[in-house]
């Protein structure tokens, strides 16, 4: 599939990028999709909640008041749940929530979604460019060059670049991800997608492995 690479003005360069059918063409697989979305939110969870129970409270453990007699509820310690700064019933406790997935699955699902992108015409080849210090304003004038100003973009570098991904950290809207750093979630939850030339090789080795 031909895709006309674009420069940083959103004006076409005359070049033709080759994507391949088998990463940014293929039939979506939402079930993997799915997955791979849930195990990316899942390990945002730091799994750290934790309450007190009733044997974990420091206290008194003489019996507060006499058995019988009172006109209320018997109660033994201090450290019961139905008193103030008693212990929680069932509180939160430290959890894992890693899940597993196979490797295949993950590239299918990273496919499967730069499919979908590509069939909402969402992706753009630009060449690539390279800032001399990092600025935020330079980065603002690339993306008021590709129409991009006001839409949440995934811009994917080839390899690290510090300048620019410094120049589009202080913007909300958009992100710089290098293509190791690629993921179903950012692909799914950007508007459009910019992929950089030198990016394009990395992405399709990565996942036609």
């Amino acid at each position: 599939m031909k895709v006309a690479v674009l420069d940083i003005n959103g004006k076409e360069t005359g070049r033709k990028a080759d994507l391949s059918d088998a990463v940014f063409k293929i039939e979506p697989n939402t079930h993997a999709i799915y997955l791979d979305v849930k195990q990316y939110r899942a390990h945002q969870r730091q799994g750290t909640h934790k309450a007190k129970e009733r044997a974990e409270i420091v206290g008194s453990t003489r019996k507060i008041k006499k058995q019988k007699g009172t006109g209320t509820a018997r109660a033994g310690s201090i450290k019961s749940p139905i008193f103030r700064g008693g212990g929680r019933i069932f509180g939160p406790r430290p959890k894992d929530y890693t899940l597993k997935l196979n490797k295949n699955l993950k590239r299918l699902a990273r496919k499967s979604a730069l499919s979908i992108k590509n069939d909402e015409k969402a992706i753009m080849v630009v060449e690539d460019f390279n800032f001399e210090t990092p600025k935020t304003k330079e980065f603002l004038k690339v993306l008021k060059g590709l129409g991009l100003e006001n839409k949440k973009s995934l811009f994917v570098l080839g390899e690290s670049n510090n300048n620019v991904y410094l120049s589009s950290r202080n913007l909300e809207g958009s992100e710089v991800v290098t293509n190791s750093e690629l993921s179903t979630y950012k692909i799914l939850n950007a508007n459009n997608i910019v992929l950089l030339e030198g990016s394009l090789e990395g992405i399709e080795a990565n996942l036609n492995k």
